[in-house]
Formats: structure tokens, sequence, C-alpha cells
């Protein structure tokens, strides 16, 4: 990641969200309308006094300001994810969207063949899991209880005590499994 192109795009993208001219960035950042021009062209390196001045005057955090922005679409080849698997590879676990700090979450797609199982141990206080069930059938137990789900079904639940996922059927079954990890 090239810091300079990052921060020169995010500083034109707020300026223009805002919209500001360079004149209006300029006199609410203290920065001079040639330096802000030269840095959204990616001319001039900014300083870090310059970059907080920036920040300030745009009234946005400085990590926005150096930060890769979020691209428009970002697209997992189904080939390029590696899975994790359990019970003899009747359980597997292929890792989507790794956790994000900022986000809070992250996502996997589950694959349960016929007689699969995962007892999972309690995940870390305030964490929650919300489940769909693409294909097949599940049973799964959160909270001393027991659910059966079939194919369309979803659920949330409290993962932060001991839950199992299991595939008492006789057809595979796939779900997409989101994890929240809550302020706990």
């Amino acid at each position: 990641m090239d810091i300079s192109k990052t921060t020169a795009k995010n500083i034109k993208r707020i300026r223009e969200s805002k919209h500001l001219t360079l004149d209006a960035a300029a006199a609410a950042t203290g920065v001079s309308r040639s330096m802000l021009s030269q840095i959204e062209r990616g001319d001039a390196n900014p300083t870090i006094t310059v970059l907080w001045k920036i920040a300030n005057g745009f009234k946005v955090s400085f990590t926005a300001l150096t930060e890769a922005a979020l691209e428009d679409a970002t697209v997992i080849r189904s080939e390029s994810v590696q899975p994790v698997t359990e019970g003899d590879g009747r359980y597997i676990n292929y890792p989507i969207f790794p956790f994000d700090e900022k986000k809070l979450f992250e996502m996997y797609r589950i694959v349960i063949e016929p007689g699969g199982c995962l007892d999972a141990q309690p995940h870390i206080l305030g964490t929650e899991e919300y489940i769909t069930v693409f294909q097949g059938n599940v049973k799964i137990t959160a909270g001393g209880n027991e659910y059966e789900l079939k194919e369309g079904d979803s659920i949330h639940f409290r993962s932060d005590t001991e839950h199992r996922y299991h595939n008492p059927g006789k057809k595979t079954a796939q779900l997409s499994m989101l994890i929240y990890y809550g302020k706990g």
C-alpha cells in the first residue's frame, strides 16, 4: 500500500464529500490551497502535523486520511479459501471474511456431511451467531436448548456458552455463519 496515494485519494474524497472547494478547505484546515492541491495530486508528501491540521479541519479521524478506503466490492473466489476441517472431515469451515476489529464480526461458509458435528467451546462474553441453512438439515444446541433447522431456516443465538452443530440427515448441510463479537 502506498500511503501517499492513499492519503491523496482520501483527502480529495473527504473534501469533495463535504462540498468544500480547495479555498474553503484551506480556510478550514489552515493548510494552503496550493499545498492541499499538491497533496491531492500526490505531488507532495504531507507531514504528520499537516495531516493533523487537515483531519481537524475536516472533523475526521487521522486514520480516515491514511487508511485504505473500502473497495466498492470484494470478490472471494471459493477456490481461494482454505477450509478448516473437524470430525474426520465431516465438518468443514470455509473462512470467508476474517474478523475485523472495526466491524466486530467474521463470516464463514459451513459444510456438514451426514453424521458430522462440532462441539464448540464458548466464545468470548457477548458473542452471538447468526446462521442460515441453505441446504440440508441441522440440529443446533445452544444455551441448553436444541433447535432443528431445515433448508431456508435461520437462527440467532448467544455463543458465549457451549454450543453444537450436527447434521442428523442423509444430505450434506450447507450454512452461512456470521459470528458477531459484541462489546461484552
